[in-house]
């Protein structure tokens, strides 16, 4: 079953489109986005300050060091190459120091003892950073460990020792790292079986020199005391509480503007005379670079200084701000959980529905087979009636109730449109029709019954079609007329027919015949050049039809009879139920559909109004005649839905057809079957 598709305003998409925009500018205020600087209240960098005792308190994590280890005559010998944070290789002893970037901090917030140094700032003053590995390397033991201290595979004591399966013991990170996976002593396959906490404590126990009391010897591969610095002995297992304190640790100068490395003893010291103390208010552009004592000058000439408190209260607007935005987040992301629990709620729902409209699709197939068994048992009665009719007739007896006919049922639907389908028109074994979504199909109603092409053009809605010889035409919203080769399925022309969309056509004489805004126009149906405009009509002109010798109009509350030889209107008819909608012509009568539901029946002969047929709930859109051996019908299509069907024998409804699920639009006759096109873009065949 085809649905009609719509066009509908998505909730969720203008909502997420509102969010979306809405998270970009949490994101630029919130978070350090590129071309973004985000501040935090109480977290600045610049405005953090410290005094000798914090700064022997920093935490010195963040250094990187890369060591290779020997033994060497009973001493452990290094050789050592440290890196900064950034990834820049530092000196050695003895060697230059680089000039780094600028601190965040000024000495005069150093000496002035404002608040303690954030962890950030702490980690830029440690010169000599640790990695996770090597540190361990960088020991010259008091006293030569034992040679059962020493792993077979590095060399070196055992840095986190471990037991292998085949009893032996080795560096955990040597076991890991060897790749044949085999023990050199006995070349059995080794795996990691439990650590060896023993010999851990054993050498957790020694005593090491404190290595910021070490310097390179000589070779420049070994290292040696250093009478000058740190003589402190400590044990390798709490070696970090000394050494992360250590007076001759090897630090920066916390301005960071090109001052040499130095002692940690030595650096309250150089504070008081680095000439780069930066303003504190550099942070908000102050270029200022001097001693302290300059720096206090300035600061009484800083056009900063007076608006401290201004600035401060900024900042912690800013920090409200910020809250705020991480608030407004956090419920956009509620909200977000929301909607993916609607969501799924929604799929749940489209699951459940097309269950049960399977379950109907089902039960409506049912319904239709009683419907055939209760068809075929009132065929057996129509029977019996057709004999008590017949007996009737011969006694002069008047009867005008039932009309027993065969009946009609659908066989089949054509799907494929993506809009209504509001024009039809056969041509031998090919069935055509026009849509809104501005396309032509050919129907082969032969064969297979499948869609043989879609024909492409209009840049309207396709409101009308008719043939002509070996021509099919085509009118459109668009208010052309396209003419196409019926072969090959081609277009051969495009006409600029109307000033308003052509909203019928049909053929004659070697004449096509359009209708517009309260105009006909008569066209060579070969050539397409214009041969005379038909004038008179009081609105649009939805109907038209030609027999062999008449045309006839359809407009508002009248009919337009033009003979077609002369072009001339031969007769007028009046009708009182609005505009006309549809026209029919049988042998005897001329019919047709209006606004007001209804159908008006004149007879061809004399023009005299015959009956009006009433049924239809709705516009009555066309009419299509079929000869049948039982006489002949006339078959109406209605916005409401349904198509009936009326018998000119004695002008009533024997039946009507319900299958569409949208308004019924055209109507088309071939080869004794009815096409009904619907705004529910479907084709139905009917017989």
């Amino acid at each position: 079953m085809a649905q009609q598709n719509f066009q509908e305003y998505d909730p969720l998409d203008d909502y997420a489109r509102r969010t979306n925009s809405y998270r970009y500018f949490s994101s630029n205020y919130g978070e350090n986005h590129p071309g973004t600087q985000a501040t935090h209240p109480g977290n600045e960098e610049s405005s953090s300050s410290c005094n000798s005792s914090p700064v022997r308190n920093e935490n010195r994590n963040s250094q990187l060091m890369n060591n290779s280890m020997a033994l060497q005559e009973g001493k452990m010998v290094t050789h050592q190459v440290s890196y900064n944070d950034t990834g820049q290789r530092l000196p050695g002893f003895g060697e230059p120091s680089p000039r780094l970037a600028d601190s965040a901090m000024g000495f005069g917030d150093v000496l002035q003892n404002r608040a303690p140094m954030s962890p950030s700032h702490r980690k830029s003053l440690t010169s000599l950073h640790h990695s996770e590995t090597e540190v361990w390397d960088i020991m010259v033991f008091v006293e030569p460990p034992s040679k059962s201290l020493f792993c077979k595979m590095c060399n070196k004591v055992y840095k986190d020792p471990v037991m292998v399966t085949c009893g032996h013991s080795y560096c955990k990170r040597c076991v890991t790292r060897q790749s044949e996976g085999t023990c050199p002593i006995d070349n059995q396959t080794i795996a990691v079986v439990v650590a060896n906490i023993a010999v851990s404590e054993q050498i957790g126990e020694m005593f090491i020199h404190c290595r910021h009391g070490c310097r390179l010897s000589e070779d420049g591969q070994t290292y040696e005391l250093d009478p000058t610095r740190c003589q402190a002995t400590v044990k390798v297992a709490t070696r970090g509480e000394h050494e992360e304190g250590c007076d001759y640790m090897m630090v920066e100068c916390p301005n960071h503007a090109g001052c040499p490395q130095l002692l940690r003893k030595d650096l309250e010291d150089h504070i008081k005379t680095c000439c780069n103390v930066k303003c504190p208010h550099h942070k908000y552009s102050c270029e200022f670079t001097g001693t302290q004592e300059e720096l206090n000058i300035h600061l009484k000439m800083c056009k900063y200084e007076g608006m401290k408190d201004f600035l401060g209260h900024m900042e912690e607007k800013v920090g409200e701000l910020q809250e705020s935005l991480e608030e407004k987040d956090q419920e956009i992301n509620f909200l977000r959980s929301m909607l993916g629990k609607l969501s799924e709620r929604l799929e749940n729902l489209e699951k459940t529905a097309e269950i049960k409209l399977e379950i109907i699709e089902r039960n409506q197939s049912n319904l239709l087979n009683e419907v055939v068994e209760n068809r075929k048992e009132r065929a057996l009665l129509m029977n019996e009636v057709a004999h008590i009719t017949s007996a009737l007739n011969e006694r002069n007896t008047v009867i005008g109730v039932y009309d027993p006919q065969q009946m009609f049922r659908c066989r089949g639907t054509f799907v494929g449109h993506q809009g209504p389908v509001w024009c039809l028109t056969e041509y031998g074994e090919f069935l055509f029709s026009g849509s809104s979504d501005k396309t032509i199909k050919v129907w082969d109603t032969g064969n297979n019954y499948r869609c043989l092409k879609t024909m492409e053009g209009h840049t309207g809605i396709v409101l009308a079609l008719c043939t002509c010889g070996n021509k099919l035409y085509s009118g459109s919203q668009d208010c052309r007329i396209m003419v196409w080769n019926i072969e090959n399925f081609e277009k051969e022309k495009s006409v600029e027919a109307h000033e308003n969309p052509v909203c019928t056509l049909t053929s004659a004489k070697n004449m096509l015949f359009s209708g517009s805004l309260k105009v006909v126009k008569v066209w060579d149906a070969q050539t397409m050049e214009l041969k005379k405009e038909l004038t008179g009509m009081n609105h649009w002109v939805r109907a038209l039809v030609a027999t062999q010798n008449y045309l006839y109009s359809g407009s508002y509350q009248t009919i337009k009879i033009w003979d077609l030889d002369s072009l001339e209107v031969v007769h007028n008819l009046e009708t009182s139920e609005g505009s006309v909608y549809s026209l029919a012509v049988t042998t005897h009568h001329i019919l047709c559909g209006t606004y007001e539901n209804v159908i008006h029946v004149w007879e061809l002969s004399s023009k005299e109004l015959v009956v009006t047929l009433k049924g239809h709930t709705g516009t009555v859109y066309s009419m299509a005649v079929l000869h049948t051996s039982s006489g002949t019908k006339v078959f109406s299509a209605s916005y409401d839905r349904s198509l009936r069907v009326w018998s000119m024998d004695n002008m009533i409804c024997t039946q009507t057809l319900l299958r569409h699920q949208g308004s019924v639009a055209c109507l088309a006759v071939s080869r004794g079957r009815i096409f009904s096109g619907s705004v529910d873009s479907t084709v139905k065949v009917w017989q």
